[in-house]
């Protein structure tokens, strides 16, 4: 084998491990970021849900004390 030519396929080697190891890296990081989204609206969606229940408690409450009820 001509030496050229060993080192143009050794030269292609390491860029079909440097495009994997890329991709990997790509895919993580689409991992990483969907994982704290997932996370940020969970906690969002947590809290006005615990938000809407107070608000209603509170109406009702406020209803009940209208009627004379407490």
């Amino acid at each position: 084998m001509h030496p050229l030519s060993a080192a143009a396929d050794h030269l292609n080697q390491r860029h079909d491990r440097a495009r994997a190891e890329a991709e990997a890296l790509r895919r993580a990081a689409l991992d990483d970021f969907w994982r704290g989204a997932n996370a940020s609206l969970s906690t969002a969606s947590g809290a006005a849900l615990r938000s809407a229940r107070r608000l209603i408690h509170r109406l009702q409450r406020r209803r009940m004390l209208a009627q004379g009820r407490v």
